[in-house]
């Protein structure tokens, strides 16, 4: 058995505990240098925060043991289709390799695709189901707050 499928085994194994114990059928593995550094489950849940998805507790979890937001070189294995905004975290956390073992099409008759969400993303703005509008505030008297940010990471 090859590694790739060991550790969707594992995220299956954990997706299923998850479900048997109330939670919602997601588990995902985050790999580092070939150890296992965290895993995750899906908390929706048990914690009423629609952002706990399993990739996104492996992710909080090897960032915190790591001490770093850095995830680079990381490969995460999820039981399932990583969601819009499970894939941009592991994308801002600089995880490389993403592997699933169930699809969107998989999910689509239990109820558990993401892929209308995928394609809702890939509009332009204006024509997604959510509004989104650039509004360029910038209260007057205080400094750029992007520059600001900028001057205080120059080294003095």
């Amino acid at each position: 058995m090859s590694e790739t499928e060991q550790h969707l085994r594992e995220a299956i194994r954990l997706a299923r505990a998850n479900m048997e114990a109330g939670g919602r059928p997601f588990g995902a593995v985050l790999v580092k240098d070939g150890e296992v550094v965290a895993t995750g489950v899906n908390e929706i849940l048990t914690t009423n925060d629609p952002t706990a998805h399993a990739e996104l507790m492996a992710i909080r979890a090897a960032s915190h043991k790591l001490g770093s937001p850095s995830l680079a070189g990381a490969a995460v294995y999820a039981s399932g289709h990583p969601c819009p905004m499970c894939m941009a975290a592991m994308r801002l956390a600089g995880v490389n390799e993403v592997y699933y073992a169930y699809s969107n099409d998989d999910g689509a008759p239990v109820g558990l695709s993401t892929a209308a969400i995928y394609a809702d993303l890939a509009k332009p703005f204006a024509e997604q189901s959510m509004t989104i509008r650039y509004v360029p505030v910038r209260p007057e008297g205080d400094a750029d707050l992007y520059a600001a940010w900028a001057a205080r990471q120059t080294p003095r």
